[in-house]
């Protein structure tokens, strides 16, 4: 059995290489259809297109947001030792100066150090491609088996609803033809008293359509085969949110329409209980893939 899929979750995870610490963080909320968001540093922006397609490949729904950071490791060769050569250039073009611009600042110490050339350039270490897919796809399987944890107790959480579903329409069923034909005699009477007995095949027209009317055995029968169905999405795991938000609407549907029909206290509470249950259902059936 494939287990189901939240669409919740979070990873996180760092890798180091001889350039230095790479760091992946992912959070996942629900979401209709898969959006995700990069907050990287300027020294991964060139690979974000492979992170994309990693986790465009990886997951299908959700909103998921994705920070990176990159701590490049310390280059122990770097030094502070001006260059010689360029000193002496820049010594020989100031003194030029000076001899036309008699009251020309001399440079300072600082000035000089700034100067394009005089320290050696400080070279950032930046991530290769490979460590970036290879911490990548250790974060994205690790926030799958994450959100595969919350599937399995949501699911869960679904068959024990379906249960109690169940446990609510099962008394139902067999109380239907006893319920209608009360209500078929109380409307009888009544419509013989407005309407005199000389009108009793108007009055047994109007009875017969009523029945057919407050009749929910269909209601109720389909509100088992789409329980059934619950159970077998389920069951079957998998990519499931679309098709269980589906029956979520089709439950909401029957309920409703038991609850407009109920010609008895007993039927409109079950059909209350019924909404509350697939109003649980249906809010939980939203964080998943």
């Amino acid at each position: 059995m494939t287990t189901l899929q939240s669409m919740t979750g979070f990873a996180s995870s760092s890798r180091e290489d001889p350039a230095g610490t790479l760091l992946l963080e992912v959070r996942g909320v629900n979401h209709r259809y898969l959006e995700l968001q990069f907050r990287l540093p300027d020294a991964l922006r060139l690979h974000e297109p492979l992170l994309r397609e990693l986790f465009t490949h990886t997951l299908k729904r959700g909103k998921v947001d994705c920070r990176a950071e990159w701590h490049p490791r310390e280059s122990q060769s770097t030094t502070l030792i001006p260059h010689t050569q360029t000193l002496e250039q820049l010594q020989r073009a100031a003194s030029i100066v000076q001899e036309v611009f008699t009251d020309a600042t001399p440079l300072s110490v600082v000035d000089i150090l700034r100067w394009p050339g005089v320290l050696p350039q400080l070279t950032t270490s930046l991530p290769n491609a490979t460590l970036v897919t290879q911490l990548a796809e250790e974060v994205l399987q690790s926030l799958q088996s994450t959100r595969q944890r919350e599937g399995q107790k949501l699911g869960q959480f679904l068959v024990d609803q379906v249960r109690q579903m169940k446990q609510v329409i099962a008394p139902l069923g067999p109380k239907i033809p006893a319920l209608v034909k009360a209500y078929q005699a109380k409307l009888t009477h009544r419509l013989r008293d407005a309407l005199g007995t000389e009108e009793e095949a108007r009055v047994l027209q109007e009875v017969t359509l009523w029945a057919s009317k407050i009749d929910v055995a269909e209601e109720l029968t389909r509100l088992e085969v789409h329980l059934d169905e619950v159970s077998r999405v389920v069951k079957q795991g998998g990519q499931s949110g679309k098709r269980l938000d589906f029956l979520m609407q089709e439950l909401h549907r029957e309920a409703n329409t038991l609850g407009s029909k109920a010609v008895s206290s007993e039927l409109a509470q079950a059909s209350l209980e019924l909404k509350l249950l697939i109003e649980q259902m249906r809010e939980q059936v939203q964080n998943l893939e």
